[in-house]
């Protein structure tokens, strides 16, 4: 099962309304959207600026973010 995160984002009302447009356009949720962007995101910066280790990652600190049960 995947450990949910939770982050609050604040968003312009002109990002937010282009946000839905882009979603509603790719028929994914506005959540769906924003995780497929990130991923994107990510993916452009380990290929032009190298992989993020392993290591690297487990090092931060996430509890923050974590969704409590």
């Amino acid at each position: 099962m995947k450990n949910n995160c939770h982050i609050d984002l604040k968003l312009s009302e002109d990002l937010l309304r282009k946000l839905l447009y882009i979603s509603e356009a790719e028929h994914r949720t506005p959540n769906a959207q924003f995780a497929f962007m990130l991923r994107n995101n990510i993916a452009y910066f380990e290929k032009t600026k190298g992989r993020i280790s392993d290591a690297a990652l487990r090092a931060l600190d996430i509890s923050e973010y974590q969704e409590q049960e």
